[in-house]
């Protein structure tokens, strides 16, 4: 594991600095669908981490955010070790320079994921947590909050990029949150939103249609820093699921209370 680490702590490093060299640069910008958009910046990041982990672990599978555009993924064998790399969480905010995304790193063998880093360039914060031993920021161990009520939680979510056609379906449960809790916040990169959640700036996350990429590397930050994940009905938290909901632990039968009601009283589209 000693490798592993070095190589990934090395990657997010030199990741990191050119992520800072180009915050706040004109960029290209593509579009991959309506609001779905990809910079110059993404590419180039993706290319940096994964030609590293390449050289460094040939044998490895990697499963990369624009390199896995448009396939249909699949979960991998359970003997393989596969990095998920999100060169660059939060892209819309890059592009627009608002100051909140971050690259995000996990290696997992087959589903367990066993390592997760993400890093904040503006900030230069770095989340990381390794399975068993404990979530740290820059170096220094993370908690979850001691919020036991939702009405004194502050609590993220997200919206996926299908929102424009079932706007109504996802502020269903935005509405339903919101009358509980203290306050919603809507921020732009569920990388980072989970690890608000393992240090305690929110209590709680939820969001559809998360990828793997997205939310491996945060979701053992926060499993790590003491916090409860699952799905929407209170299951396992599945890499390839659909339903991403984490919390410091003492709301999660609250809000999984409210988003399963909400999910009974309105089925998702297509299902």
């Amino acid at each position: 594991m000693d490798v592993f680490e070095r190589v990934c702590r090395d990657v997010v490093a030199a990741a990191g600095a050119r992520l800072e060299v180009a915050w706040g640069q004109s960029q290209v910008i593509e579009h991959k669908g309506a609001i779905d958009i990809v910079t110059e910046t993404d590419r180039e990041i993706e290319a940096l981490v994964t030609e590293t982990l390449r050289r460094a672990f040939p044998d490895h599978l990697i499963v990369a955010e624009e390199a896995s555009a448009g396939s249909v993924l699949q979960p991998p064998p359970e003997d393989r070790y596969v990095w998920y790399v999100d060169p660059l969480d939060g892209t819309t905010n890059f592009a627009h320079t608002h100051p909140h995304f971050a690259l995000s790193l996990a290696l997992a063998r087959g589903r367990e994921v066993l390592l997760g880093v993400v890093h904040d360039p503006v900030r230069h914060e770095t989340f990381w947590a390794r399975r068993g031993g404990g979530a740290t920021l820059n170096g220094q161990p993370i908690h979850v909050s001691a919020v036991n009520e939702l009405e004194q939680a502050l609590v993220g979510t997200g919206f996926p990029y299908d929102r424009r056609e079932y706007l109504d379906f996802y502020l269903g449960f935005l509405a339903d949150v919101m009358r509980r809790a203290q306050g919603v916040r809507r921020a732009g990169s569920a990388a980072l939103d989970l690890c608000y959640v393992a240090c305690g700036r929110l209590d709680g996350f939820w969001e559809w249609k998360l990828k793997p990429w997205d939310m491996a590397a945060g979701a053992l930050i926060v499993a790590e820093a003491g916090g409860t994940l699952s799905d929407f009905s209170g299951g396992p938290l599945a890499l390839f699921g659909t339903q991403t909901l984490a919390s410091n632990g003492r709301l999660h039968a609250t809000l999984v209370r409210i988003l399963a009601e909400r999910l009974a009283a309105s089925p998702a589209p297509g299902s």
